[in-house]
């Protein structure tokens, strides 16, 4: 049976409780200094939607109890947002209205990861180049390491750089005649490989769709289009990995009165459509505080899917002793996120990839940044066996030797 939690004054609190119970629903009445203790054994809490109650601490407190809030009255949308919380009831809102806000709120909870053998993979980050375009290339490299059929998609419409990073021809039609494409309906798998390029890997072949070669052309990559063009990808490629500028234009609706292209559409578009959401953030103090400012919107734009974050360049210089434990514990307490892979600070690497054009592991494949997004990679393959071909570890004959060994004595 639910079993509601009542923080408001009296005497609401007692009519509202009388009103659930007609629902069929348990409810606990205290007063709002005492709800953090009484968490336990609860499904939902209702209090007022102020700022005085509204506290990281107790979202935080929440969230660990697995507790759902139910905001009550006049409310700052800002606020709200910021803790990743619908909309509020209004102050006299009724036992039903209660739980109807309840059921829905379960209805969108966040589900596992998407087993799907087709997928849409977003590369996010905050402001600042923490490097989401080389991890969105090398993210894909190994997801095609692992024999998925792995597209890479350049949607970024502030600073598109995939083209650039991969020696293609900026010319290309790409993702802004594919938007045009699927908005006519005329966007199928031999339409994706006509405008796509094909780049050679060690992990194998990956199609490229480039992005625009110019930023005043955001227009052409509306919402509608790029929701279209993702759902074509879908069946063309197992993983399509989409790179996304950092710019989330929550609050165009409000900023503008009248109906137009919003500048970062495609980001919100391809947020909404993933079914994982890779966040790359920087390994330094101006990065992660950047972070902790988007994350509450950036699940908004993405309710339900899975986030992973990536933190990059991480080395101890500009945090200082036991960097990775400072960032975790930082995210865990401010943001709820335990989901971390840590990518290290190798600029040999990224310095090699960008002379030659290529993805890292071709310049690089010992690289320890390389190996770390490989280990990344693999977690997001479902069910995927562990390989060795073609990585730095288990490759070589003198390893494959002595592998041999046993299971020839067994024999």
């Amino acid at each position: 049976m639910t079993t509601i939690l009542i923080g408001l004054p009296q005497p609401r609190a007692d009519a509202l409780a009388a009103e659930l119970a007609l629902e069929g629903v348990d409810t606990d009445v205290a007063p709002p200094s005492a709800l953090g203790a009484r968490l336990d054994g609860v499904d939902a809490v209702v209090v007022p939607a102020s700022r005085t109650l509204l506290t990281p601490a107790f979202i935080l407190a929440c969230d660990r109890a697995a507790v759902r809030v139910i905001p009550l009255g006049e409310h700052d949308s800002r606020l709200l947002a910021r803790y990743g919380l619908a909309g509020s009831l209004a102050p006299d809102a009724s036992g039903w209205e209660v739980l109807a806000a309840l059921h829905e709120a379960e209805s969108i909870a966040p589900s596992a990861p998407a087993t799907s053998p087709n997928r849409v993979i977003a590369v996010w980050g905050p402001a600042g180049a923490p490097g989401r375009s080389i991890v969105a290339i090398q993210s894909a490299v190994e997801l095609a390491r692992h024999g998925r059929r792995t597209a890479l998609v350049d949607a970024d419409t502030v600073a598109p750089s995939i083209s650039l990073l991969l020696g293609l021809s900026d010319e290309a039609p790409g993702i802004a005649a594919a938007c045009r494409r699927a908005e006519m309906g005329a966007l199928d798998d031999a339409e994706l490989h006509r405008l796509s390029v094909v780049v050679p890997t060690s992990g194998g072949d990956i199609s490229v769709l480039s992005g625009i070669n110019r930023p005043s052309r955001w227009p052409e990559l509306t919402a509608s289009r790029v929701h279209a063009a993702l759902r074509a990808c879908r069946s063309w490629a197992q993983d399509s990995v989409v790179d996304v500028s950092a710019a989330l234009d929550a609050d165009d609706e409000v900023t503008f009165d009248v109906s137009g292209p919003r500048r970062h559409a495609a980001t919100t578009a391809v947020l909404a459509e993933a079914d994982i959401v890779l966040a790359v953030v920087s390994a330094d103090p101006v990065g992660i505080s950047r972070f902790l400012r988007d994350h509450a919107e950036l699940s908004r734009l993405a309710p339900g899917t899975p986030i992973r974050v990536l933190v990059n360049k991480t080395r101890p210089g500009p945090l200082g002793i036991d960097a990775r434990s400072q960032i975790r514990r930082t995210l865990e307490r401010f943001a709820g996120v335990s989901d971390i892979a840590f990518l290290p600070f190798d600029d040999r690497a990224t310095d090699a990839a960008l002379l030659h054009a290529r993805p890292p592991s071709e310049v690089a494949p010992r690289s320890a940044f390389v190996a770390a997004v490989r280990r990344a990679a693999a977690s997001l393959v479902p069910e995927a066996p562990v390989a060795t071909g073609g990585s730095s570890r288990g490759s070589s004959r003198v390893v494959r030797r002595l592998l041999r060994g046993p299971a020839a004595r067994g024999a």
